[in-house]
């Protein structure tokens, strides 16, 4: 499995993802939930999958939240369904 914005490794039955946008403090956009959920529905689909752990890239956040810069190209729907999305996959 392939993403953009996240690491993943099995080993020894653990699944270690890896949010992997330091420079924005893995901060979560549309990709990144996006990618999360493909991500979690492999923990579930995945028989070899025994634990999951979530973490994020850099040495400051875990993640910081929602990317209010993806916010400003939207309207009012959009986010809303963006941040419906989010809560959805957490």
């Amino acid at each position: 499995m392939s993403f953009q914005t996240l690491l993943t490794s099995l080993e020894e039955g653990g699944f270690i993802i890896t949010i992997n946008r330091p420079d924005k403090l893995n901060a979560l956009n549309k990709t990144v939930i996006e990618e999360l959920s493909a991500a979690v529905d492999e923990v579930y689909n995945n028989t070899a999958v025994k634990c999951a752990v979530i973490t994020g890239a850099g040495p400051k956040a875990f993640v910081a939240g929602a990317d209010i810069s993806e916010f400003l190209s939207m309207n009012a729907n959009e986010g809303e369904e963006l941040a419906r999305r989010g809560q959805e996959m957490v």
